[in-house]
C-alpha cells in the first residue's frame, strides 16, 4: 500500500477523489465482502470521508449495503486511511458503518500491481483516474458482524486496491478474479475504461495482469490492439489483448439479485451509477502463440463492476447520497 494517502497532499482549490478498498470471497460458498474507505473533495472545499460495506451472498438474494460519511478524515503516517473510527492500514482493516462492523487482517506474497503502463501515466494529467493494486492477491482472516449474522474469514482469497484522481472515467469496468478451478494460484486483475475528451468518448483501453503458471502476463496498454467490449450491468464479454500475442476471452455473469448498486459523485458534481457483483462467475479462455488454448473457470470468485452514466440499467441503487 502507498506510504501516504493522496488526498492529504491535494491543494484546497483542487477537486479529487480517492479510494482504498478490499474484496474477499469464501473459498467454498458464494459469499463475498467488499469494503471501501473513500474520500470525496469538491474544488475549494475540505475533503469528506466515507466507509462502505457490502456483503454478497448468492444464496440469499440482494446484498447487504451500508455507508457512513463524515468530515473526520486522516492520513496515518504509516500508510492507509482513517475515516471516523474506521481505519485501513497496509496489513489490516477495522471499522463499522450502519449495522456492520469488522476486524480483518490480510497478507500477500505478491508485489504491487500498477495497472497503468508506461509508468509516466501516473504523473500525467490523463487519465484522470490512477489505480493500483497494492495486494493483487491476498489472504484475509478475521470477522465481520452483521445484524443477524457473523461471518468468519479463514484464509479467504481476495485483493487490496487503491485508486485516486481528479475525475472518474466516463465509463469503466473492473474485473478481478480468484478461485479458478484446477488453477488455485491464478488471478486476474484488469481495469477497462473510456474517457470523455472534448465532448467525445475515447475508445476502450484495458490495463492489468493475468497471473498464471507462476508468472505475470501484462494485459492491455495504450498500444494494445484487438480489445472488444460488450457490457451490461450484470454481464460482460471481453476480448483482451496482452503482451507477446496473448489474447484473453472473458465471459462474466452475475447471479440473480446479487448485484449492488451505488451512486458515485464526481468532484465536479456529476454522478455515475455503479453496479458491482463480487461473487460473479467467470469463464476465461487463454490463447498464447505456440500453446494450446486453455479455459479457466471461477464459479463465484470474480468481481464485475460497471461504472456508467445511464440510470435505466435495472440495478437497484442504494439510498445513500455521495459527496
Amino acid at each position: 500500500m502507498p506510504a501516504g494517502a493522496v488526498f492529504a497532499r491535494a491543494p484546497r482549490r483542487a477537486g479529487m477523489y480517492e479510494s482504498f478498498y478490499l474484496r474477499a470471497v469464501s473459498p467454498v460458498q458464494p459469499v463475498g465482502v467488499w469494503i471501501r474507505y473513500t474520500v470525496h473533495k469538491r474544488p475549494g472545499q475540505p475533503p469528506r470521508g466515507s466507509v462502505w460495506c457490502t456483503v454478497f451472498d448468492a444464496s440469499s438474494g440482494r446484498p447487504f449495503m451500508a455507508k457512513l460519511t463524515t468530515s473526520d478524515l486522516h492520513a496515518p503516517a504509516g500508510g492507509g486511511i482513517t475515516v471516523g473510527d474506521s481505519q485501513m492500514t497496509p496489513t489490516d482493516a477495522q471499522g463499522s458503518c450502519g449495522e456492520a462492523s469488522w476486524s480483518l487482517s490480510f497478507r500477500s506474497e505478491e508485489p504491487e500491481l500498477r495497472h497503468l503502463s508506461p509508468g509516466w501515466l501516473y504523473r500525467a494529467p490523463l487519465p484522470r483516474t490512477k489505480l493500483s493494486s497494492p495486494l493483487p492477491a491476498a489472504r484475509f482472516n478475521g470477522m465481520l458482524e452483521l445484524p443477524n449474522r457473523t461471518i468468519e474469514l479463514h484464509d479467504w482469497p481476495g485483493m487490496v486496491g487503491h485508486n485516486w484522481g481528479a475525475q472518474h472515467a466516463e465509463r469503466w469496468i473492473w474485473l478481478h478474479a480468484v478461485l479458478f478451478q484446477d488453477q488455485p494460484g491464478a488471478w486476474l486483475d484488469v481495469a477497462v475504461g473510456r474517457l470523455k475528451l472534448a465532448g467525445r468518448l475515447t475508445p476502450w483501453v484495458a490495463n492489468g495482469c493475468l497471473f498464471l503458471d507462476g508468472e505475470r502476463q501484462r494485459i492491455g496498454g495504450l498500444s494494445a490492439r484487438g480489445l472488444v467490449v460488450a457490457e451490461t450491468a450484470t454481464s460482460c464479454e471481453l476480448r483482451l489483448p496482452g503482451a507477446g500475442g496473448l489474447m484473453l476471452e472473458a465471459h462474466v455473469e452475475d447471479p440473480d439479485e446479487s448485484v449492488a448498486g451505488w451512486r458515485y459523485a464526481d468532484p465536479d458534481g456529476a454522478e455515475h451509477d455503479v453496479a458491482n457483483c463480487s461473487v460473479a462467475a467467470l469463464e476465461l479462455t487463454v490463447n498464447r502463440p505456440g500453446s494450446p488454448s486453455r479455459t479457466l473457470y471461477s464459479p463465484h470468485g470474480a468481481v464485475y463492476e460497471l461504472g456508467m452514466r445511464e440510470q435505466d440499467h435495472g440495478v437497484v441503487i442504494a439510498p445513500f447520497s455521495d459527496g
